[in-house]
């Protein structure tokens, strides 16, 4: 109910499909996040649902394919609601240290790329590359450079050491 009131304020909705579905009643319809299923259409009509009932200009939602507890497939997509179009990340197969900070890590480099003007297909590759690292860190801080964030979205996923 508090949610409801404060979205219409909101520039910028950054959720997930759990999220969608428990404040919102919007789901992700052919989606089931427990057997990893994941249904691009499905998350563009919550972002779309959720721009039109909201206002919101934009939304990011993470996209969580959960292999085990340990193993998930991470993505993100990006809905621009004057455009009615959504880009989406390359999904990556990340092992988990910590997803303490994970969602966070994503909101913060989808904030920054947003600031730093970047194009819509780039800002959700970095928001989704600099989750990614985090996941791999111990604790809630994404202690990782712009440049290491650029590097992974650039395609760079060697884990080669860099000097």
């Amino acid at each position: 109910e508090c949610m409801a009131k404060l979205l219409p304020y909101v520039d910028v909705c950054i959720a997930n499909e759990e999220d969608a579905k428990d404040v919102f009643g919007i789901e992700a319809e052919n989606t089931d996040i427990n057997s990893g299923k994941l249904d691009h259409a499905g998350y563009i009509s919550v972002a779309r649902q959720i721009a039109q009932r909201f206002g919101c200009r934009k939304v990011a939602i993470t996209l969580r394919g959960s292999l085990s507890a340990s193993d998930n497939d991470w993505a993100g997509m990006l809905y621009d609601a004057a455009s009615d179009k959504a880009v989406f990340s390359p999904p990556y197969r990340i092992h988990i240290v910590d997803r303490v900070g994970g969602g966070d890590s994503f909101g913060g480099g989808l904030i920054y790329a947003c600031l730093s003007d970047m194009d819509a297909q780039s800002i959700i590759e970095f928001a989704v590359a600099a989750s990614c690292l985090k996941h791999s860190i111990e604790g809630d801080m994404n202690m990782v450079s712009v440049d290491e964030v650029k590097k992974l979205a650039g395609g760079d996923g060697s884990g080669r050491v860099q000097r």
